[in-house]
């Protein structure tokens, strides 16, 4: 039991920052956006977390600086996609480039460097609880906020009048606005949105996951989140069962190594994103519900009359 109350704790932290950055590019593209420049705003978030916490000493500073500089790095994709009408896949690509370059530019003087770890939340009595007690309530402020962000998103989708403006948009962007739907303010929002969830998922890399800063430490985190929006169908509770899905196969491989199973690291090392392209052919296979589910107005420019 306890080794596999052990096994469970890593891949809670190993789902964590894919829940997030999934969830809120799920935000982003319910409202008709494509930002592929989430690998991107993930390492600024995990580099300017690092950075604010060794200099201030605070890591609940460090997480405010994550979620900042995600939304301020998706505000320069907002603006040539959605002000300057630039190509969204091509200004996505070119965004996690550039994010890569720079956190590693910031984070030069940092590698190598002891980070301070984001400490746990203890609950009394319920931490106490044999097996869901570790599991549930003695977790690290991320997590919690993981969830709260789930839950939150769910609500806000599919019960408030906000989100379905939202989803009214990423259906088709056109009525939107012959509705007096302000299109192009709604998605700065969302993206707005999905940029400081990537920057906080970044964050939970970089001061809880491992708490240090190694240059492109994202390790293609971001692809795989972008994969899992369309896993989950666009749907949140299903990114948490996506997540935890690839959370456990990203965590089987170190396990594996550790119980000496004789298999080559570099396969194992390979298996998530082989479990990605996995689920992307099964996907594939049924494409009427991946049509009924997309956002019909996904990818497409807009721009209003004048």
């Amino acid at each position: 039991m306890g080794i596999f109350e052990a096994i469970l704790l890593t891949v809670i932290t190993a789902a964590t920052p894919l829940v997030l950055a999934a969830v809120g590019e799920l935000v982003t593209e319910r409202s008709g956006v494509l930002n592929l420049g989430v690998e991107g705003m993930m390492i600024m978030g995990a580099a300017c977390a690092f950075i604010a916490t060794q200099v201030t000493g605070s890591p609940y500073v460090g997480i405010l600086a994550g979620i900042a500089s995600g939304a301020l790095f998706s505000l320069l994709f907002g603006f040539l996609t959605l002000t300057l009408v630039a190509n969204q896949v091509a200004t996505g690509l070119a965004l996690t480039i550039l994010g890569l370059g720079v956190s590693g530019m910031i984070g030069e003087a940092y590698v190598g460097q002891s980070g301070i770890k984001l400490p746990q939340i203890v609950f009394p009595v319920l931490s106490d609880i044999p097996f869901l007690g570790p599991l549930l309530f003695k977790q690290d402020l991320i997590f919690y906020l993981s969830i709260a962000v789930v839950v939150g998103v769910n609500w806000f989708l599919f019960r408030s009048r906000a989100g379905l403006k939202l989803r009214s948009v990423g259906d088709s962007h056109a009525s939107a606005h012959a509705l007096g739907i302000n299109v192009i303010r709604m998605r700065y929002l969302a993206v707005m949105f999905g940029g400081a969830c990537a920057g906080l998922a970044g964050a939970q890399l970089s001061l809880v996951y491992t708490p240090q800063w190694v240059e492109n430490m994202s390790a293609g985190r971001g692809w795989i989140a972008l994969a899992l929006v369309v896993f989950a169908s666009w749907r949140p509770w299903r990114v948490v069962a996506g997540g935890y899905l690839f959370g456990a196969v990203s965590i089987s491989q170190l396990h594996a190594q550790a119980f000496g199973i004789g298999i080559p690291s570099q396969f194992l090392s390979a298996l998530p994103y082989l479990a990605t392209i996995a689920v992307l052919i099964l996907i594939s296979h049924n494409r009427r519900t991946t049509l009924i589910n997309t956002p019909a107005s996904l990818g497409k420019p807009f721009v209003p009359d004048r």
